[in-house]
């Protein structure tokens, strides 16, 4: 009687979760909503041709129109040394994909007037009040460098300035080499630490710009992370959990995989540069890159905000509020052409996407007010508003990660016809 019931219970909930997938993304002919299917078809010949040559283990893709499923198929081998397939639902680390969802939270908070934007962040991390900005680099005979002064900042650190990388923060990797000591010394590199204490070390280390003066890719997301947890008084996994992935059914998200999914976690090279491993308890929660996600899960995201906050009778967010988060708030201080510039050509940034400013520069067709983000290990996510069209593409090839990119952004606007 027991077993029965289970298996009741076990039918029941994939019959609900096909309900709820079909209700959510109904699959629709792509000449339906203006796609060409002999167009789609290049995609997984394109993507099989590089597998079968070894440039990449695996895939998986997906791309909606108006709300309607066009394209969801997987390529390859989720782990080959393994011999496991790639599957439609196989769990990526979607890395800097973490930053978008991490600027939802953020927005939640503001608009339960929680939070907003011009506050200090020192009013939530007091550690933050006393940080200095670098002056003079000295460097010595034997090739050192070290700051040999700091000066007070000109501008208070605010939360837009975390929201927009204008908070003069920086990774490890990116500053000046006397700087960058100062990250390792601290243990910035890797992830021994709480959030709170992470903060703390951050805080006393000097900024590379005044804040608010220059676009620098950064830690601002991890600090904010730190906000909202102060703001929220829960963990900030438990509130992304809450309050974003239980109301979208992203139920194969999160920071840590349950011992249920960890088969269906892609492999990642442990030698790579941006591995991590979901698979273990995790002591730092990164609102910067430590996400674990599907294609699936992470189009339900997507969808929500395409429809202006809300997903299959949920509303995480109020449509004024998407439309401010995803506009560029760089301005004149983004759309560079240097290589520290993240976002790249044509693009600005909004609170955790790249924006597209104007048109003649990317290196992919596209529209303004299209918005993307990319994760280090090679996943990317994009919203096209003009188009009705969210696409999520997944593979873990992170030294390929901007070919790859730029390649199915491509296949997917050749395929629209109307």
């Amino acid at each position: 009687m027991r077993s029965e019931l289970k298996l009741l219970t076990v039918l029941f909930c994939c019959v609900f979760a096909s309900a709820a997938l079909a209700e959510t993304f109904p699959t629709m002919k792509p000449e339906e909503v203006g796609f060409s299917s002999e167009r789609l078809d290049r995609i997984g010949a394109v993507l099989k041709a590089d597998i079968d040559q070894g440039k990449i283990p695996g895939a998986v893709v997906f791309i909606a129109r108006e709300g309607q499923m066009v394209y969801f198929e997987s390529f390859g081998m989720q782990d080959k040394a393994a011999g496991l397939p790639m599957k439609k639902d196989s769990i990526f680390r979607v890395h800097s994909m973490t930053k978008p969802v991490i600027g939802v939270a953020a927005m939640i908070l503001l608009e339960e007037g929680k939070l907003v934007l011009a506050d200090p962040v020192s009013k939530y991390i007091p550690s933050f009040k006393d940080t200095q900005v670098a002056g003079q680099i000295k460097k010595s005979e034997d090739g050192k460098e070290a700051v040999e002064s700091t000066v007070k900042p000109r501008n208070v650190m605010t939360i837009q300035d975390l929201l927009r990388h204008t908070s003069g923060l920086s990774y490890w990797f990116w500053p000046p080499k006397a700087l960058q000591d100062m990250y390792l010394k601290a243990g910035l590199k890797g992830n021994d630490h709480t959030l709170a204490e992470m903060c703390d070390k951050l805080a006393k280390i000097p900024l590379v710009a005044d804040p608010g003066t220059k676009y620098v890719y950064s830690m601002s997301y991890d600090v904010l992370g730190r906000v909202i947890e102060v703001v929220s008084g829960i963990p900030l996994d438990k509130f992304l959990q809450e309050r974003i992935y239980e109301p979208l059914g992203m139920n194969s998200s999160g920071f840590q995989l349950k011992d249920a999914d960890v088969q269906r976690l892609v492999y990642m090279d442990p030698k790579d540069f941006f591995y991590t491993d979901p698979t273990k308890p995790a002591k730092y929660i990164s609102g910067g890159g430590g996400m674990v996600s599907t294609a699936m899960d992470y189009a339900r995201f997507a969808q929500m905000l395409l429809n202006g906050g809300q997903l299959a009778g949920k509303r995480l967010l109020g449509p004024k509020t998407v439309a401010f988060m995803t506009s560029d708030h760089l301005g004149p201080l983004g759309n560079r052409d240097d290589g520290m510039y993240i976002p790249g050509r044509g693009y600005g940034q909004g609170f955790g996407f790249y924006v597209r400013a104007e048109d003649g520069h990317a290196y992919f067709p596209g529209n303004i007010g299209e918005y993307y983000k990319g994760g280090a290990g090679g996943t990317v996510f994009w919203v096209d508003p003009s188009e009705d069209l969210v696409a999520v593409f997944m593979i873990t090839a992170s030294a390929l990660r901007n070919h790859y990119r730029y390649l199915i952004k491509s296949l997917i606007y050749q395929a629209i016809i109307n």
